[in-house]
């Protein structure tokens, strides 16, 4: 059951008066695998000066009815042993137009000496598809020759069939391709033929077909060397299966693979970066090693590149051995790392806050020259090593790195390092240690951006200074830098915090007057502000304005604006918030039926809260101290202590949610409210022996109670725990000792009790 259904059901109970990679600059460019360039049909070869072909050309030149057959068949075939085939071929292209030449084709057949024929035919028909393909609607042409051939049974050379594949394999008719192919004997087939069918076969999706023809190549290794196998369009056709086009199980293209590597038939760089690549960005991390290492072990060549990526994705999950194990081979097989490699091993360590191993990597390859090998950091290293040292509070060595990175030449600091540098200032409250550095970027030439001014913009609004980040921001728009939707939203929450709503709206309206639109962010910010003030006319209106923006409510947002309405005692309101919320598809969460269970349990409506807890558990959603806490607080406002603490105790018992010190303040106040004050004080130890600590408000509650009951000497005993837990007493406290004290005549005690607090605003 949905919560608005629930909800609906439950309204008449409810009370009706009341949210390592800059370090891959190498990789930015994928390499895709070309396809094997088809051969061109060979260029028109002029007859050379052989007397044979000259006089041929010079009989048929006349007309075709015209031919002086017993002349030609005495020229061509009485000296048979000067007649060669490679002269039916000159002759053939001589004539210049298919029409003729197949005129001449059917004289060769009928008067070819029998044991002459096939060669002579061959040889004839080989040339005619060289002509047939430079004129026009040669495909069909090429077709019917094929045909023709096959029903005259006409012996094809491999240069014709090979001719046949390539021209076919171009109009895209790739099952006569297929045909023409399967008609070539194996043992005819050379390598030039295989890479050009199967490149084909790849470029038209036909990956099967394309695999068992390369199968069969690696069953005839014999006759092929490791060379003269097309290793770019094989390679090319795994990385395409890796892709998703065509299929394939893993099983099977890690077979092909490691079939190749003990060929000796490698993958070049760029192919092996690519599958590499590839195998990562899936998530197949394991199985990018895997085939890495074989390709290290067969001893095919392996540059940093592909390391690179292993290490990038090892990096990522912070798997620090397998990639201290990668370098090691690297090493091995002597790989040079490159700044790439040295910049990703860093970058990891610092991203997992491991700057002291960082900093010893940076030192030992800052100082060492052996192996020829000499390395300089750039300033992506400097910034990685600063931004580390920056996010774990370091800044004392990270200025100094800045320092010793200024003195090293040819590697000055940029935007990036005094970026990184004000962000850790600014996060340690350290705001004028921040704009010292923005005033060197000045001196040093260079030039703040607008991630500088959102720093200190933001860091100033965090820190209390928000009229100081407005006179900032002026300042900068006077030099120039515009801010963006980001600096408005770190002032707008500000001046909400500020409680300064006529401020915030008032930037809000700037976003679009300055050039650019306010984003889900911004809008998010101000309604979030305006509901945690109660200004839920505000807050509606905004959250109009960001629907009509064409943007979308979160569940943070509904629950800020369903919160809100609740506390305004506006049910019809938060109603219609849960409506919406669940038909826009935003599925209330567990602070939507907190919002829900606070408001009813403090307006007594303790049914409907127990209702809303159970529901909740039935969705899947597991309470919170929130949820236990608004029952506790329900019970105890109805003076139900016994039931509120059945419920403390279930909350320890069954629920894996500890109870918090607001719970226990609680109960101790409602106890002591009860004049139960011997329980309130054993509450309050159960209290510190969970690791749960008091604050003034505890003991407040216990000083009231033991007031109450006239115990003094307890009394003391809360004292000196207060002093214990270094909790400062605050105007209630010293109201309630100050009373009471005096009238026992204990002054002195409270003399004692309050020695080494600061008392001024007590006395006031």
């Amino acid at each position: 059951m949905s919560l608005f259904r629930s909800l609906h059901s439950l309204k008449p109970l409810l009370n009706p008066a009341v949210d390592l990679s800059p370090f891959l600059r190498c990789f930015s460019t994928d390499h895709e695998p070309e396809p094997a360039a088809e051969p061109e049909p060979g260029p028109s070869h002029q007859p050379h000066n052989d007397p044979i072909v000259t006089q041929a050309l010079d009989l048929l030149q006349a007309p075709e009815n015209s031919w002086d057959p017993a002349e030609l068949n005495r020229l061509l075939f009485s000296n048979s042993p000067t007649t060669v085939p490679t002269h039916f071929s000159k002759i053939t292209l001589g004539l210049g137009a298919s029409g003729k030449a197949l005129k001449f084709l059917d004289f060769v057949q009928s008067h070819s000496p029998q044991k002459d024929a096939p060669a002579f035919l061959s040889h004839t028909f080989q040339s005619i598809v060289k002509l047939a393909s430079r004129e026009p609607g040669w495909e069909k042409a090429l077709l019917e020759l094929y045909k023709m051939s096959k029903q005259r049974d006409i012996p094809l050379t491999i240069n014709a069939l090979t001719l046949l594949v390539s021209f076919f394999g171009r109009a895209g008719m790739v099952d006569e391709a297929v045909s023409v192919f399967d008609d070539i004997d194996r043992n005819a087939r050379d390598r030039h033929l295989y890479e050009l069918f199967v490149g084909m076969l790849f470029r038209y999706g036909r990956f099967e077909s394309a695999l068992k023809v390369l199968d069969e190549m690696l069953e005839l290794h014999s006759r092929f060397a490791a060379s003269d196998i097309p290793r770019k369009i094989f390679f090319s056709a795994l990385l395409r299966r890796l892709q998703g086009d065509g299929g394939g199980h893993e099983d099977e293209i890690d077979g092909i693979f490691v079939k190749l590597l003990e060929l000796g038939v490698f993958p070049d760089s760029i192919a092996l970066l690519n599958i590499i690549k590839k195998l990562c960005r899936n998530g197949e991390i394991g199985r990018a090693w895997d085939l890495l290492l074989r390709v290290i072990q067969s001893g095919g060549p392996v540059e940093a590149a592909p390391c690179n990526v292993i290490l990038v994705e090892l990096g990522k999950r912070l798997e620090f051995n397998r990639m201290r194990e990668l370098m090691i081979k690297m090493k091995e097989i002597s790989i040079q790392p490159d700044v790439v490699t040295l910049g990703i091993l860093i970058n990891s360590l610092c991203k997992s806050r491991r700057v002291d191993d960082a900093l010893e990597v940076f030192e030992r390859i800052c100082t060492m020259h052996d192996d020829g090998f000499s390395w300089e950091p750039d300033a992506v290293i400097y910034n990685c090593l600063i931004d580390g040292l920056c996010k774990v509070g370091r800044l004392d060595e990270a200025a100094e790195l800045l320092r010793k990175m200024t003195l090293q030449d040819g590697c000055m600091p940029n935007v990036i390092t005094y970026n990184c540098l004000i962000d850790g200032y600014c996060k340690c409250c350290e705001i004028d240690k921040a704009f010292q550095l923005f005033d060197q970027m000045s001196e040093e030439g260079v030039q703040p951006n607008v991630v500088t001014v959102n720093t200190l913009v933001d860091g100033m609004c965090k820190f209390g200074r928000v009229n100081s980040a407005v006179e900032f921001l002026k300042e900068m728009k006077v030099r120039g830098l515009s801010p963006n939707v980001r600096t408005y939203t770190s002032l707008i929450k500000a001046f909400c915090n500020a409680n300064n709503f006529e401020k915030a709206m008032e930037l809000f309206q700037e976003i679009s007057r300055s050039g650019c639109s306010p984003d889900s962010i911004a809008y998010y910010t101000l309604i979030s502000g305006l509901c945690t003030a109660g200004r839920m006319d505000d807050a509606s209106s905004v959250a109009t304005e960001l629907k009509a923006a064409g943007f979308s409510l979160d569940a943070v947002c509904y629950n800020n604006l369903i919160g809100g309405f609740c506390r305004k005692n506006k049910l019809e309101e938060a109603y219609e918030m849960v409506k919406e919320m669940e038909s826009s598809g935003v599925k209330p969460d567990a602070v939507t039926y907190n919002c829900w269970l606070s408001y009813n349990a403090k307006t007594g409506n303790l049914t409907t809260a127990n209702k809303l807890m159970r529901l909740m558990i039935e969705q899947g959603l597991v309470p919170t101290v929130v949820s236990y806490g608004a029952l506790i607080h329900g019970y105890c406002l109805e003076n139900n202590v016994e039931e509120a603490m059945k419920i403390f105790r279930e909350m320890n018992s069954v629920s894996k949610i500890p109870p918090n010190t607001v719970i226990y303040n609680i109960l101790i106040e409602c106890l002591c409210r009860n004049d139960e004050v011997d329980s309130a004080c054993s509450l309050m130890d159960d209290m510190m022996e969970k690791g749960v600590r008091p604050n003034t408000t505890t003991f407040n509650a216990l000083f009231r109670g033991l007031r109450q009951t006239n115990c003094l000497k307890k009394a003391f005993e809360v004292m000196d725990r207060m002093h214990e837990h270094a909790c400062k007493p605050d105007y209630v406290t010293m109201e309630i000792l100050m009373e009471w004290l005096s009238a026992v005549g204990e002054v002195g005690k409270l003399k004692s009790f309050v020695q080494g607090y600061e008392v001024a605003a007590f006395t006031a």
